[in-house]
């Protein structure tokens, strides 16, 4: 890791990053000051008498909530068996799984919406929890792989040796050890899950299923738009995010970086 030791490489560091961030911090700033123009806070309690508003709140936690925790799962028993296992031909299956990456979820749409009627669970949570679920884990599990196999084989063989067998050792050894990695699964995939629109969109019908990131489309006519109530919903939609990330901040970062270094 860098470590800029004297006044004036650290000051060079501080003004890069600064610099790096505006691009990020710009829009944001916009997207705010924008939410107050015209009615100011009114265009905030406009947002947040639409009636639907607690039921999109209701469905995107819960969508977002059963996302994280298919993801998790499936992604930290993937790496666990990918890291520290031996199962014949595991690296063909781990390269098809990273293949999945390159399938862009709009082209699998159509295939979707026909496998989710035929299954019967059309216009249900369910048609966007798996699909989101199913795209995100190749990425997780590509982090979470490295992040395990950082982890000493002497503390598996040790568990080995006090008796516990391989789930003990997962629920007992890898699980505590991954905290990092488990809160950049879930800031990852919240984020994800919370700000989808295509799927929810087409695979939820019903307008009482509808998530939070149709809250914005009330507010768009046919012939023009609120921007300003736009923007407020806009900010209102991303305050359970900024929520997820500052409260997983230091072990987000953490898991980040060990799971993209080897």
């Amino acid at each position: 890791m860098l470590e800029a030791r004297s006044r004036s490489a650290r000051l060079v560091f501080q003004v890069l990053i600064s610099l790096m961030v505006i691009p990020y911090a710009f829009p944001l700033f916009v997207m705010v000051q924008g939410s107050f123009s015209g009615q100011g806070w009114g265009n905030y309690k406009a947002v947040l008498s639409r009636p639907e508003l607690p039921n999109f709140f209701r469905n995107s936690i819960i969508i977002a909530a059963a996302t994280v925790a298919i993801v998790y799962l499936c992604t930290m028993c993937a790496a666990y068996a990918f890291a520290k296992l031996h199962i014949v031909g595991k690296e063909v299956i781990f390269w098809m799984l990273l293949a999945c990456l390159t399938l862009p979820g709009a082209i699998l749409l159509p295939s979707l919406f026909t496998t989710t009627i035929e299954v019967g669970i059309y216009n249900t949570y369910w048609a966007v929890i798996l699909p989101l679920a199913a795209l995100q884990i190749p990425f997780t599990v590509l982090f979470a792989r490295t992040f395990v196999e950082g982890i000493p084989d002497d503390l598996i063989d040790a568990a080995r040796i006090d008796g516990l067998n391989t789930l003990q050792i997962f629920r007992h050894v890898i699980v505590p050890l991954s905290l990092p990695m488990a809160a950049t699964i879930i800031v990852l995939t919240f984020v994800q899950a919370w700000n989808e629109y295509l799927f929810p969109l087409v695979l939820l019908q019903d307008p009482s299923t509808q998530t939070i990131t149709q809250l914005p489309q009330f507010f768009i006519g046919q012939f023009g738009q609120d921007q300003t109530k736009v923007l407020a919903a806009a900010v209102i939609t991303a305050i359970p995010e900024v929520a997820v990330y500052l409260s997983l901040q230091r072990l987000f970062e953490r898991g980040l970086a060990a799971g993209a270094l080897k």
